[in-house]
């Protein structure tokens, strides 16, 4: 954790909160693996949020690592931690079904998230990294959040987010998240584009980008060809787009043809794209970075990042699970925390 000027302190590796995700899921799978990896171990001190005596279970059929050190809730931490570490929930039940969604596991998983903010918040971690949870099952436990996204501004009592990935060739960020597309332009409106290119305005900015170029995707065909095909550019994104150029001096473009303007950044024209809806967003980065890309909350008080996929339940407790988004995201959640703390 930083010391008292605000600086990681000196020949300690920053500590990565790894939450497992949804038990059913691949979460725990990946996450053995990848604080398996020599290069994460060598960068940071991971410490795997969930059920010591579950992961066990797993890292025994993986034939993963084993005998990690173990620290139960309420135990004092170490003073130095520079090998992975288990802190351990012991709430999981050895009644769950792998593959299937259950209140069971999204219960375990939510206070895998609860945890891993308390444990930020008093700075025994230093930024976290989530393994995939599931929807329904975190519904069924009662937590009625569409994702880690909005938990985790809740719980963190963050009103300005955003849902952004980061890949090799392309940055986007959302506009609007899991949103049903039928309900899309209802969310295009100018004061809510002004709030989010702020926003990546002052995260890039804190993430060492000089002068961020951020570009709007339009929402409509051609952006709307002039009200032809949908007016919500004329009348919603062209506004906030001018004001946020010319009140607040920020280098933003657009709205651009959403069928151009992801290549156009990934060439380097532009250092983020804005989309306006979910697959608009997803599907370019997928196409480019699937297994690279690393899925960032801006505007929460800590780093956090996560994978680019789902909990796989078809291939759950198979050892099939691909790992390189999660170090992929582990290795970003170190970085991001090495810059704003750098510059900090």
């Amino acid at each position: 954790m930083p010391d008292s000027t605000g600086n990681e302190a000196p020949g300690r590796k920053p500590r990565i909160g790894i939450t497992i995700g949804d038990p059913a899921g691949i979460g725990p799978e990946i996450s053995l693996k990848a604080i398996a990896d020599e290069e994460i171990q060598s960068i940071c001190a991971p410490v795997l949020i969930g059920d010591a005596q579950y992961l066990a279970h797993w890292s025994r059929v993986f034939g993963l690592a084993r005998g990690l050190d173990v620290l139960n809730v309420g135990e004092p931490w170490p003073d130095h931690l520079n090998s992975p570490i288990i802190y351990n929930l012991a709430n999981i039940p050895g009644s769950i079904q792998m593959g299937r969604e259950q209140a069971e596991c999204g219960k375990s998983a939510a206070e895998f998230i609860e945890t891993a903010v308390a444990l930020c918040g008093i700075g025994q971690i230093d930024a976290i990294t989530t393994a995939p949870i599931n929807k329904r099952s975190l519904f069924l436990a009662g937590y009625h959040f569409p994702g880690h996204t909005e938990f985790l501004a809740k719980l963190t009592h963050t009103d300005e987010f955003a849902m952004t990935f980061i890949a090799p060739a392309l940055r986007v960020s959302l506009l609007t998240t899991h949103v049903p597309l039928a309900e899309v332009s209802s969310y295009v409106k100018k004061a809510h584009l002004e709030k989010l290119i702020r926003l990546i305005h002052r995260e890039l900015l804190a993430l060492g980008f000089n002068r961020p170029r951020i570009a709007v995707a339009a929402l409509n065909p051609h952006g709307g060809e002039g009200t032809l095909f949908g007016f919500e550019e004329a009348a919603e994104m062209i506004p906030a787009i001018e004001t946020c150029r010319e009140s607040d001096d920020i280098e933003v473009s657009g709205p651009h043809s959403g069928d151009t303007v992801f290549l156009r950044a990934a060439r380097g024209e532009f250092d983020i794209v804005i989309s306006c809806y979910h697959d608009q967003g997803l599907i370019p980065v997928k196409c480019l970075s699937f297994g690279e890309a690393v899925n960032v909350t801006l505007g929460l008080p800590f780093v956090r990042t996560s994978v680019d996929h789902g909990t796989a339940f078809d291939i759950a407790g198979q050892g099939k699970a691909d790992h390189s988004s999660m170090i992929a995201a582990i290795k970003l959640a170190v970085e991001l925390f090495r810059r704003k703390n750098s510059i900090q």
